[in-house]
């Protein structure tokens, strides 16, 4: 395996936080912009707590957090990176994978763009982190992984492909997708910024975040945020945590600012460590002491072994 799964994890979240935390320029905004992110830690929370995906849990979540979500483009996108835990807990199985991202959004409004939206990235995050991503055959799969749907989705990311192909520079790609502010035209660039420059996540951002383009100059603050943190989650979900430059990460360790409604960036990194135990079914016993005990007398903590293969995915 290429990199971990700890650190593809790791590299979705901090990716998506840093990608919406970058203004244009490259610089980043210790005070996330949107929050895009704070309805996908009260997700992890629930998988944590819970260990598998209970809607009632996440509903109760959500609406104790904002009771009342008004059908706008930022609250599309801040759905679809709500359920970047979901992709990744259930990244290794691709049925239960669609089935869960699909149960999931019934907690928001139906709008086919975002379901379409979800599952596209979704699909991506996942073929990343089974290490099955092939950058040729990416739009491909995914938009047969989205399934017949009366959305633009698809239809732009052959768009993307057929730009790629040409070997079309940020600018064009931009004027192509700037017409109008839509959900599917984010989606779209993000695809593109990821897959143009795929070994990168530093210039993927970068590019996601650029407004150079005068069309895109026009564009809401909405649009640069929202394809940064979609690129980021990408990027960070293909590159791991070693892709992601040092000196960013070192940054927001070094300030530690609230990350997503979390009192600190360190406390999202913990977070996404605990989310990570619990997909592997590795538990920290000590933390549940209690219930390991005989008439009072603390039992020895007890190691399990396996032969090789014996353990397998869920």
């Amino acid at each position: 395996m290429r990199y971990s799964p700890i650190s593809r994890f790791k590299g979705t979240l901090l990716g998506a936080f840093l990608g919406e935390s970058l203004a244009s320029g490259g610089k980043i905004q210790f005070q996330s912009y949107l929050d895009l992110g704070r309805m996908a830690v009260l997700g992890i929370e629930s998988l944590i707590a819970l260990g598998r995906l209970d809607l009632d849990d996440w509903i109760g979540r959500q609406q104790q957090e904002s009771p009342h979500l008004a059908a706008t483009d930022e609250i599309s996108i801040k759905i679809i990176i709500a359920t970047l835990p979901v992709a990744l807990f259930f990244h290794e199985n691709p049925i239960k994978l669609r089935q869960n991202l699909l149960d999931v959004l019934k907690i928001w409004d139906d709008d086919p763009v975002v379901r379409d939206g979800t599952l596209a990235v979704g699909y991506a995050i996942a073929l990343a982190l089974t290490e099955k991503l092939d950058p040729l055959t990416l739009i491909e799969q995914t938009i047969s992984f989205i399934g017949e749907t009366p959305t633009s989705i698809p239809k732009n990311l052959l768009k993307v492909q057929n730009l790629l192909e040409q070997g079309a520079g940020l600018s064009k790609t931009q004027a192509e997708f700037a017409r109008e502010e839509k959900l599917s035209n984010t989606i779209a660039m993000a695809f593109y910024c990821f897959l143009s420059t795929l070994e990168d996540f530093r210039l993927a951002v970068l590019r996601a975040t650029h407004n150079g383009n005068s069309k895109a100059q026009d564009a809401t603050p909405l649009s640069s945020h929202a394809t940064g943190a979609i690129t980021g989650a990408l990027s960070g979900a293909y590159n791991g945590t070693g892709g992601i430059p040092v000196n960013w990460q070192v940054l927001l360790l070094q300030r530690n600012s609230p990350a997503w409604g979390l009192t600190s960036f360190s406390q999202m990194l913990k977070l996404t460590d605990t989310l990570v135990a619990v997909w592997s079914g590795v538990y920290d016993l000590s933390l549940n002491a209690s219930e390991l005990t005989e008439e009072g007398c603390e039992v020895a903590l007890l190691s399990v072994y396996a032969a090789p293969r014996v353990i397998r995915s869920r």
